[in-house]
């Protein structure tokens, strides 16, 4: 129960922070861009005090190190990929164009209709 009054708390508090950024429209920007990411600084450390913002944190920290297991190409590979891809594109192109030109001279010779 603790952490859904937890949750509420961080919930008004980013509100009050949004209504604020609103109601002080005559303020300079930075200062109230500044408090904005200083009231959601303050709602993020409150969301971290429960087991959903923790249970949250810590999937964030293991996907980041997944990422850091992968292998990631080198320019080369992805220079080929991408040549690959832009020439198959190409073709399937064409070979599309190609069909859909057979079909309009198919359905303008059974309709009739064209020179």
């Amino acid at each position: 129960m603790l952490d859904k009054i937890k949750l509420l708390v961080a919930v008004l508090v980013m509100a009050a922070g949004i209504a604020g950024f609103y109601m002080y429209a005559d303020e300079a920007l930075l200062y109230r861009v500044l408090a904005l990411v200083a009231v959601f600084i303050v709602a993020f450390i409150i969301i971290l005090q429960t087991q959903v913002g923790l249970g949250a944190w810590n999937f964030g920290r293991s996907a980041v190190l997944e990422v850091r297991k992968a292998v990631w190409p080198t320019r080369q590979e992805t220079l080929q990929a991408t040549i690959m891809v832009m020439v198959l594109v190409i073709i399937v192109g064409i070979i599309l164009w190609l069909f859909d030109m057979m079909l309009l001279s198919a359905v303008q010779m059974l309709t009739g209709q064209g020179g």
